[in-house]
């Protein structure tokens, strides 16, 4: 693949405007020109601090985005707004969201169609539970909530496959596995986009630290990492930086 390798930093509900500009100006003295895409998934709150400050290069995107374009929806916020503040990425269909928010494939497609008709690129993540796992039905799971949730989605797209049972447990799936539902996805993908699947990034998302995120990233399908608890700190993320190098 000749895509770039993405990291999406995710932060979730972590860190104020402050800390996020403090981060940010940490980041940028000690990030090296030479580096992947970064891309620093904030709190709402956050993104014009931390769009203020980032060094150059590293983009910042939004964890949520509302399904509608304006209107009477009481602490939503829309993909336009998002934009007005430097978003260039959004994620939508968290297993967080799915999980606490009730969220459906059906609401991930409309938040995806959405963030695409503003110009926001979506970062659509699916994957399975351990039961799910265990049975051994992760890729067909995973193949029927990603065809769900790219419904009237166009290629503009980074597909994230997180295995639920791997984040923020600090268990990993192999890169094995990684590769395995990555390839599977790849191939879903050229059934409904045809020769530019070859250029959507697949990131794998579940517990991604410095000292696996190189095996991980190695897979021939594998395009980037959606990380969590290690996009915290700086020292973590350079170690990430530096890992894919």
């Amino acid at each position: 693949m000749s895509v770039q390798n993405l990291l999406a930093l995710n932060w979730k509900m972590n860190k104020t405007p402050a800390e996020a500009r403090a981060w940010a100006e940490e980041l940028s003295e000690k990030l090296a020109a030479d580096k992947p895409e970064l891309a620093v998934m904030a709190p709402a709150v956050a993104l014009p601090a931390l769009a203020a400050h980032l060094p150059p290069g590293v983009t910042v995107g939004a964890q949520d985005v509302s399904a509608h374009e304006a209107g009477a929806y009481t602490g939503e916020i829309s993909a336009a707004m998002l934009v007005d503040v430097g978003a260039r990425y959004v994620v939508v269909g968290h297993s967080e969201r799915r999980e606490y928010h009730g969220e459906t494939d059906a609401d991930v497609a409309a938040k995806a169609r959405q963030a695409q008709a503003n110009g926001l690129m979506p970062i659509v993540c699916v994957g399975e539970g351990l039961d799910v796992r265990e049975k051994g039905e992760q890729v067909p799971h995973t193949l029927a909530q990603l065809s769900g949730s790219l419904d009237g989605v166009g290629p503009e797209v980074v597909v994230a496959y997180e295995p639920v049972w791997a984040i923020g447990t600090g268990k990993t799936a192999t890169a094995d596995d990684a590769e395995e539902l990555a390839a599977a996805i790849r191939t879903a993908l050229r059934e409904r986009y045809g020769s530019e699947a070859q250029h959507i990034r697949i990131l794998y998302g579940g517990s991604v630290k410095p000292d696996n995120i190189a095996s991980i990233c190695a897979q021939p399908n594998v395009n980037g990492a959606l990380v969590g608890g290690a996009s915290l700190k700086v020292p973590d993320v350079l170690g990430m930086v530096d890992a894919l190098q």
